[in-house]
């Protein structure tokens, strides 16, 4: 199975536009490199340009990160999961759909595309947000979801700019106790899903 290929492919099926990657060095004086999906619709989320047609795009991203905010240099060689170079895969919403269809599409892609087994699965969300975890229980059980804080569950690219409360989704690799296991568990858990609202920016 081609991962790339089938998740823009749900999208498509899902009325996203299927956008092509933008240059690694993006023309944009505040980034040395393209380093997340979201940098080519930055106009878009700031304002700077106006929404396009069909609100909805999706996108497989080439990224570096080895400088600025998210620098996973230090990270590469200490876990399985940090590379400088790759790419990201992303669904966008420019105003259109919110937190209710951004998780169930994930959840769809994941459990229905790809099969994984729904077992493994564990969600989090901002300790803020009563709204996501209500929605997640319509997916999961309650006692698969877990509350974390900023450090975790807050997403933003600096600053100033598009940020908000996030959701992510975690594979458990079962190598030991997930609730009791606090400073090291995202090296138990890959963490392959990020509901980032980029559009809701506060």
């Amino acid at each position: 199975m081609n991962i790339k290929e089938e998740y823009l492919k749900f999208f498509e099926s899902k009325q996203h536009n299927r956008v092509a990657s933008g240059p690694l060095v993006p023309d944009d004086a505040t980034l040395l490199f393209n380093n997340a999906g979201m940098v080519p619709f930055k106009s878009i989320f700031t304002g700077e340009i106006p929404t396009p047609a069909n609100p909805r795009a999706t996108s497989a991203q080439t990224c570096i990160r080895a400088g600025g905010k998210h620098n996973d240099l230090e990270n590469v060689g200490h876990t399985a999961r940090h590379h400088t170079f790759f790419e990201m895969l992303g669904n966008f919403s420019f105003g259109d759909y919110f937190k209710e269809d951004a998780i169930s599409f994930a959840w769809e892609f994941l459990t229905e595309v790809l099969k994984l087994d729904i077992d493994k699965l564990w969600v989090t969300v901002h300790e803020s947000d009563d709204e996501a975890e209500e929605i997640w229980k319509k997916h999961i059980d309650a006692d698969r979801i877990m509350r974390l804080g900023d450090a975790d569950n807050f997403w933003s690219m600096g600053d100033t700019g598009p940020c908000a409360p996030c959701s992510e989704i975690f594979y458990d690799r079962g190598l030991r106790n997930f609730m009791v296991l606090k400073i090291k568990w995202v090296e138990r858990e890959i963490d392959f899903r990020n509901l980032e609202p980029r559009f809701h920016a506060v």
